[in-house]
């Protein structure tokens, strides 16, 4: 059995019916299914399968879960435990976008998450969305980058994701289309090797509404992972990328695996897995983590 389809609860428990279920579909559709195998009982199973490819035994697994609040990803058994995370921030690794929240400090939230939500469902173009929001910024304390620290929320399951990856010697990067003021923060709390973000601009203390050119977008991203496969002499088949919105397209595309986390439609429909409803330690499951071997 070559290939693995892995189940993973978002809220509540994955019963073994549930699991059970989704491997008689299997069995039905002509595929040869072993016994459900526990990475973590009532939260995440493996069920190794053969006969079918991916693709067609992830959509007869959703038609068996149906509305559940269950994630599913399928794909080979083989070099499914990858040596490079590569990670958005905004959304992924955090729950905020860090531009919304210093709108608030201009009175002018809803205008500004209103282009951030357009630019990261492909709807506009980042580099001119970005232009926009931080112009907006322009004559902004730059003191307020410092306190706006105290509003990020980290994701759940953030920590040990990537604490679990580097004790199991992967290499963990954190690329970003937000700023390095706010990167290197989460990079130092999370864990992450290393961070890449922009720049804002600052003068006399006071945000001068431009970012620091380049800016980095969605290739940036992209570069970054295969540079970084190039210096650590690491295959791109085993990077593991995470993001949500339209600017992680080209990373999740070049990774081994991309991973739609809570993503924007554009992204979701897009991505070889993806996770509606689990926290991020579903990126250890899919990978084959079990309970034991998970830090934190």
């Amino acid at each position: 059995m070559d290939n693995v389809l892995t189940l993973i609860a978002g809220s509540g428990r994955l019963d073994e019916s549930a699991a059970s279920h989704v491997q008689a579909t299997l069995l039905g559709a002509g595929g040869d299914v072993a016994a459900p195998d526990w990475l973590s009982y009532g939260k995440a199973v493996d069920l190794h399968f053969g006969g079918l490819d991916c693709r067609d035994a992830l959509d007869l697994a959703y038609e068996s879960i149906e509305d559940g609040p269950i994630d599913a990803v399928a794909q080979p058994d083989t070099g499914r435990r990858k040596r490079m995370l590569i990670a958005d921030m905004e959304s992924t690794i955090i729950e905020n976008e860090m531009l919304d929240e210093l709108a608030d400090e201009v009175d002018l939230r809803e205008h500004i998450s209103e282009i951030t939500a357009r630019a990261m469902n492909g709807e506009l173009d980042f580099f001119e969305a970005m232009r926009e929001r931080v112009g907006l910024l322009a004559g902004l304390d730059a003191a307020v980058l410092e306190q706006s620290k105290k509003k990020i929320r980290f994701m759940p399951g953030a920590n040990t994701l990537v604490a679990t990856m580097r004790a199991n010697g992967a290499y963990c990067a954190l690329v970003s289309g937000g700023f390095t003021c706010y990167t290197a923060f989460v990079r130092e709390t999370v864990g992450f090797d290393i961070d890449q973000a922009n720049r804002l601009e600052v003068e006399d203390g006071k945000l001068t509404g431009a970012v620091i050119e380049p800016i980095l977008g969605a290739d940036a991203k992209r570069q970054r992972l295969l540079a970084l496969c190039a210096e650590r002499t690491i295959p791109v088949e085993a990077t593991i990328a995470v993001g949500d919105g339209a600017n992680d397209l080209d990373m999740l595309a070049e990774a081994g695996i991309g991973v739609a986390y809570h993503a924007k439609p554009v992204v979701a429909r897009s991505a070889d897995a993806r996770i509606d409803h689990g926290d991020l330690t579903a990126l250890l499951y899919l990978q084959g983590y079990r309970d034991e071997e998970i830090v934190g």
